[in-house]
């Protein structure tokens, strides 16, 4: 069976990692593992990918580069724009694509055909950030667009999985998990849920028990 991690087992990997890889190279194979999960399983149309300011948002930019070399319509919305060299670097290449960058959620979601939720990743802790708590609430409401989220959905406690309160909660259809599964993942009740991290060293692979890649796949579905 598939190891979930705790978010202290994910920092560690991360770290481990990052003694071989930049976080540029990381960035580039996760983003490219989720744009090739999405072509899998749904339509081309149009995308809405909503980045936060850390690398899960990088991760949300490179996936919607790829996607729009993979014929989708990706629009993507970046309401906290990090100083950070590399996220200004990947604001360029995808405007240089044309693709479009809004700083505010558009109020009517039904021109998209899918949303990808690139907010937090296995390092955010509640509360909400201000920036951010209006978009949440916006997407949890919302039942007809397929959410795809990349490494956990956002809001979720990484170990403890949807809040048990009444906050307002994101339900991806689709749930990509980087490296492997954390904790949360086991609340994950939707049609999709992959692994994406075809970039593992075989020891870290064979202590987390990962499934084979097929072919050039970079994502596995679970």
């Amino acid at each position: 069976m598939v190891k979930y991690l705790s978010q202290q087992e994910a920092i560690n990997i991360d770290q481990e990692l990052f003694n071989s890889f930049s976080v540029d190279q990381l960035m580039e194979l996760a983003g490219l593992s989720c744009a090739q999960a999405i072509y899998s399983v749904y339509n081309k149309g149009k995308v809405l990918v909503i980045t936060g300011p850390g690398n899960n948002g990088g991760d949300g930019f490179v996936c919607a580069r790829h996607l729009k070399h993979f014929g989708f319509t990706p629009t993507i919305v970046n309401p906290k724009r990090s100083k950070n060299e590399l996220m200004q670097r990947l604001i360029i290449q995808t405007q240089q694509l044309g693709i479009e960058q809004l700083e505010l959620m558009p109020k009517d979601l039904s021109n998209f055909n899918l949303i990808v939720d690139a907010i937090f990743g296995f390092s955010f802790k509640p509360p909400i950030r201000e920036h951010f708590t209006q978009i949440i609430k916006q997407l949890a409401e919302q039942k007809d667009l397929p959410i795809f989220s990349i490494d956990i959905p956002s809001g979720w406690d990484v170990e403890k999985g949807p809040p048990e309160d009444e906050t307002p909660t994101i339900m991806p259809d689709s749930l990509m998990s980087l490296t492997a599964p954390k904790l949360c993942a086991q609340y994950f009740k939707g049609k999709h849920h992959f692994i994406g991290g075809r970039f593992l060293p075989p020891k870290i692979s064979e202590k987390l028990n990962l499934p084979e890649y097929e072919g050039s796949s970079q994502f596995i579905k679970i």
